[in-house]
């Protein structure tokens, strides 16, 4: 197995044992996928992938490009059945409901599993209160108390507020890129979801917005589940609870993180972990 000592960057993260998250605590189960299936065309993206990501924890899936995490993601909230030609066999469980089930609506599985991409996408056209309003109005919100209540808290969740609180007015387009991913997180967080994928949310950003971003997602799990999409390794380290390990689309390891990063089972993990491939 990997020597600590070959990752320098690990064992800082992972230097004490108050860090360790143990098997044992993570039980609480806010999603769970059985044996997905996904396919573009004849394209078999995503392998019997089977995962139980835990209650108010951050879960990082990490893996090569083409692996098939982003893939993975999507079939959770029902967003890979947008694409044309993809389908999705298996069974995704919110709290015990297959969101796949015959009489779920995909809208409101949607609405309760939340979604942040890879670049930020506010509306173009749309001030940033009516970019963090936007799913609200869909909801058949109007009261005009109601939404600068919910803008607020929203924003102030996706530590924004005190940076636009003076400029609500303006396109959301306007600010940094970095306030724009924070401000696409305050949208989907106005509507109340339980659950928030995030589809490497730091990749179009600089150092200092990517860490922004991290400990957004440290301070969310207190009343979210989160699950973070990351090519970036040393991410998943600092920012996550539990990491799986997907190659070729297949999930081929997951555990504590400090576990998959310092005492990885499968080789193929060791060795994607110090580098050899991707």
């Amino acid at each position: 197995m990997m020597d600590v000592s070959t990752s320098v960057w690990t064992k800082a993260f992972f230097g004490t044992a108050e860090r360790m998250l143990r098997i044992e605590d993570m039980t609480a189960e806010r999603i769970k996928a059985v044996s997905v299936d996904a396919y573009f065309g004849r394209t078999h993206a995503v392998r019997g992938v089977s995962l139980g990501i835990q209650t108010n924890r951050i879960t990082a899936i990490i893996g090569p490009s083409g692996c098939g995490k982003s893939t993975f993601l999507r079939c959770l909230n029902r967003m890979h059945e947008l694409v044309p030609g993809a389908r999705m066999e298996g069974q995704v469980f919110l709290d015990g409901e297959d969101v796949y089930g015959r009489d779920v609506d995909p809208v409101m599985v949607r609405r309760r599993i939340g979604m942040v991409f890879q670049r930020p996408n506010p509306f173009p056209t749309m001030s940033i209160f009516d970019n963090v309003a936007a799913g609200l109005r869909l909801n058949g919100v109007r009261d005009r108390r109601l939404l600068d209540e919910a803008v607020e808290q929203s924003l102030r969740q996706a530590a924004l507020w005190d940076e636009v609180k003076d400029v609500l007015g303006r396109p959301g387009t306007s600010i940094s890129g970095g306030q724009q991913q924070r401000l696409c997180i305050a949208r989907a967080l106005a509507v109340k979801p339980e659950v928030l994928l995030m589809d490497e949310p730091a990749s179009a950003l600089d150092p200092a917005s990517t860490l922004k971003i991290e400990e957004l997602a440290r301070t969310l799990r207190e009343t979210l589940t989160v699950v973070l999409v990351t090519h970036n390794m040393q991410q998943a380290a600092r920012a996550s609870d539990s990491t799986a390990f997907m190659l070729n689309g297949e999930l081929v390891e997951f555990g504590p993180t400090a576990e998959v990063f310092t005492r990885p089972r499968d080789r193929r993990t060791e060795d994607y972990i110090t580098g050899r491939f991707g």
